[in-house]
């Protein structure tokens, strides 16, 4: 196998058994470093009660790898350009393995949080460079089946997080969603310097831009701790929330301003000015808000208000990514057939009907009924992520996929963070709504009402004890139509995106003009 490996010219496409080896890598390591971002977040309240803090403390975890993680994704094209892809992807994924298996040994919550701060600044390069040695090391006609695989790893990834999350943790223990990345990563990292060690990019030894990197971490690094913790401290009633929210204004402003100035910028923000690369982020960015703002909030609400456990919960809304496993390589393979603006609107067709679909959710819904809108959802997947990202990179040249896959990414990981926050806000806001407009029609004397409290007496229900039933009953249907509410919205939103994306201008392979 070695002697077929080093066959493999240097600049030339890998092809054979090496192809195939290091779309499993790499493939493998995408999927590693997505999953951990959601792996933690059913595991918070175990981890917190086994090293004795709260679990508002918990979160922290999962807050400090998103904070290091999208800090860094910006930064991937100037990391690369001075130390060369392979190499920053190998000390990335190997620093990967190192900081996620001390994080499985921490025994206190101050340093798995530590740990986990380095665990998303080394993972920031991976899953953009990931994407970039793919498609540079894939024959250009197969580069979009290349683009289909790192786009199916990258979606079901988070679908399928919580479920291994909670098994692991309910069956083995909590260190043990991170000691499965070390075989994980070991694999991809000795494919990737096998495969690739002859084949590095061209480095360049340019002065670092102290400014525009100090404005980045602060900027990104405050909203981002703006966004995961806002909610817990009621937005803006909080001195905090407000401070952060001051600070990533001044320093994005400053940072977007500075940048473009820059000879030599950390953040390559002139992609913003190619056109099909600004539409497809746009694209991109809104639809990853309501995909993923789906994702948070349907299971919360299954919870919550169903009964259903968080294994069941992860089961149910699992059925998005089944479609996407099949669908994605047949689209990768054959999207060259159709203008890709055409598969777009397609999907985001199918992800606007399975939205308004699940807008009729009521509290008699059995597991199909949710399973079915998300398994639907699943076939628009592939005709959204693939064709959209091939959009984003047409008509860049090759040394400039690194830098557009990082920014891409960070606008996509920033996009699921805004979604995450604004989701949850929305949910209890919109449930509070509901509650006060429907307590409205429980009078004493209402025909409704009496009925109910019959219903309550023959069970034995009378008294406070029969309005708190019924309280509770008003609460579940509150919290239901705040659910529908949200998937309205998400509804309309891919529906705007089918106009947006005919922005978009062909030729939309890479190297064309498409600007």
């Amino acid at each position: 196998m070695t002697k077929l490996f080093n066959r493999q010219l240097s600049g030339q496409p890998l092809s054979g058994a090496p192809l195939i080896a290091l779309t499993a890598g790499v493939a493998l390591a995408t999927f590693m470093e997505v999953l951990d971002i959601s792996i933690v977040n059913v595991s918070v309240h175990t981890i917190a009660g086994n090293v004795g803090v709260s679990a508002s403390e918990g979160t922290m975890a999962i807050s400090a790898y998103s904070l290091a993680s999208a800090i860094m994704q910006p930064l991937t094209g100037w990391v690369s350009r001075r130390f060369g892809e392979v190499q920053t992807f190998a000390w990335s994924v190997g620093l990967f393995v190192l900081f996620s298996f001390l994080c499985g040994l921490s025994r206190s919550m101050d340093m798995l949080i530590f740990f986990r701060l380095l665990q998303g600044a080394v993972s920031g390069p991976m899953v953009p460079l990931s994407q970039t040695l793919l498609l540079n090391n894939y024959p250009p006609e197969r580069r979009p089946i290349a683009l289909a695989m790192w786009v199916m790893m990258v979606v079901i990834a988070p679908v399928f997080g919580p479920i291994l999350g909670g098994w692991i943790t309910d069956n083995i223990s909590w260190p043990w969603i991170f000691y499965i990345n070390v075989p994980v990563g070991i694999f991809a990292l000795l494919i990737t310097f096998t495969l690739l060690r002859q084949r590095e990019t061209k480095t360049e030894h340019k002065p670092i831009d102290a400014i525009g990197l100090m404005l980045l971490t602060v900027g990104v690094g405050s909203l981002q701790f703006m966004l995961d913790n806002g909610n817990d401290k009621d937005w803006f009633s909080s001195p905090l929330i407000i401070t952060l929210a001051i600070l990533a204004v001044v320093c994005i402003t400053f940072l977007i301003a500075w940048e473009l100035m820059h000879d030599n910028p950390v953040v390559d923000l002139s992609l913003l000015k190619q056109r099909n690369f600004l539409v497809g982020v746009i694209c991109l960015s809104l639809g990853m808000f309501a995909f993923f703002g789906g994702t948070v909030v349907l299971p919360t609400w299954l919870q919550t208000t169903m009964g259903y456990t968080a294994t069941w919960a992860g089961f149910a809304v699992a059925p998005v990514g089944f479609a996407a496993i099949f669908m994605s390589p047949l689209i990768g393979a054959n999207q060259h057939k159709f203008d890709l603006r055409v598969l777009n609107t397609l999907g985001f067709g199918i992800f606007a009907i399975s939205s308004f679909w699940m807008a009729t959710s009521s509290t008699t819904m059995n597991f199909m009924h949710v399973a079915e809108p998300r398994l639907i959802m699943g076939f628009g997947i592939a005709m959204f992520f693939v064709p959209v990202n091939q959009i984003i990179l047409s008509g860049l040249a090759d040394d400039r996929i690194a830098s557009a896959s990082g920014l891409s990414n960070f606008f996509r990981t920033l996009a699921g963070s805004v979604a995450t926050a604004v989701t949850t806000t929305l949910y209890e806001h919109r449930s509070t709504f509901h509650h006060a407009r429907l307590a409205e029609h429980v009078q004493p004397g209402a025909v409704a009402t009496e009925q109910a409290l019959q219903g309550m007496q023959q069970v034995g229900l009378t008294g406070k004890p029969a309005l708190a039933a019924i309280n509770q009953s008003v609460n579940l249907q509150a919290q239901t139509l705040a659910l529908n509410d949200i998937f309205w919205l998400f509804g309309l939103i891919f529906l705007a995106i089918t106009v947006v994306i005919w922005f978009a201008r062909p030729p939309f392979s890479s190297g064309g003009p498409g600007h």
